[in-house]
């Protein structure tokens, strides 16, 4: 059984402690673009989600949680790096 999700009850879900009300929008826009891109049916866990990627306000905020991370290119080599429009904030998905 799968529940499609609008990106009001994503946002819903997904803001608070761990996304931005900017970033719910972007991970929502690049999971949904992952669902046609690879013609798959995600199913829909906000927990899931919230360990899979990671809200971070800037590039200096990732260097501090990893050592060997210097630019954003270098991290864009390593995992999914989503940059949120308009801000420094990324998402990245934890590697």
């Amino acid at each position: 059984m799968k529940a499609t999700i609008s990106i009001f009850q994503f946002r819903d879900d997904m803001v608070g402690d761990s996304f931005s009300y900017e970033g719910a929008n972007t991970l929502f826009d690049y999971l949904e673009d992952y669902e046609e891109d690879c013609g798959e049916v995600l199913e829909y866990d906000p927990t899931a989600f919230r360990c899979e990627f990671t809200e971070y306000k800037s590039i200096e905020e990732i260097k501090e949680n990893y050592n060997d991370i210097e630019t954003l290119d270098e991290l864009k080599d390593r995992t999914t790096v989503l940059e949120i429009p308009n801000s420094e904030r990324l998402i990245v998905q934890v590697f």
